[in-house]
């Protein structure tokens, strides 16, 4: 077998088998954190625990997606919500400074709808605005992580996020997973990139 047809194999069967045994691993080792997260947000988010937003999947398919709820839900006078940096509360900042609020993506992985690495999971309403060669970054499933947060996450504009993203849809190897896993851990502890100023993630994706 050629590494072609090992490239091809991983993308169409190795991944999910990896993305299974890490995701159960994974749950394992995080569930005390994943609890005491849980028990902080109810006394906190006033029984709020979970946010879940319609997000697109692998060839565009919509998918619950599952977050540890961060921010509140205040709005203005004319029932705008308010910026991220106003409605993030200081337990959810520091749940986002370790990007524990990504953990409940382990059900979307067990589901079958993410990957652990892959293209982040973006809005609905970006789907009608990429290039053709943007719309690339669907032909595989989401990730929890993937090639543009360890090349700057937040901090890249979103021509390099999404370039990066374009290019992992054709590239992907078990080799470049684990890769991209592994600095992800680093970057973690670094706490490196994680917001984007007023916007906490980045500002709206325009086109």
């Amino acid at each position: 077998m050629n590494a072609t047809h090992i490239s091809s194999y991983y993308k169409t069967s190795g991944k999910r088998v990896v993305d299974l045994l890490f995701s159960v691993l994974l749950l394992l080792i995080s569930w005390p954190i994943i609890l005491m997260i849980i028990v902080i947000l109810y006394t906190r988010n006033e029984g709020q625990i979970v946010f879940k937003q319609l997000r697109p999947g692998k060839y565009g398919v919509p998918f619950w997606i599952y977050k540890f709820k961060t921010m509140s839900d205040k709005t203005d006078t004319d029932g705008n919500l308010l910026p991220d940096f106003q409605r993030i509360h200081t337990i959810g900042k520091w749940i986002r400074s370790f990007s524990l609020d990504e953990l409940p993506q382990i059900i979307n992985i067990l589901k079958g709808e993410m990957s652990l690495i892959g293209p982040r999971p973006l809005l609905m309403e970006y789907l009608n605005l990429y290039s053709n060669n943007q719309q690339k970054r669907h032909l595989v499933k989401p990730g929890i992580t993937g090639l543009a947060q360890i090349k700057g996450r937040n901090k890249l504009s979103w021509k390099h996020s999404l370039k990066y993203d374009s290019w992992y849809s054709d590239h992907c190897t078990f080799g470049l997973d684990l890769k991209i896993f592994f600095i992800t851990i680093k970057n973690v502890f670094l706490k490196k990139d994680i917001d984007a100023g007023k916007y906490i993630t980045r500002p709206p994706f325009k086109g």
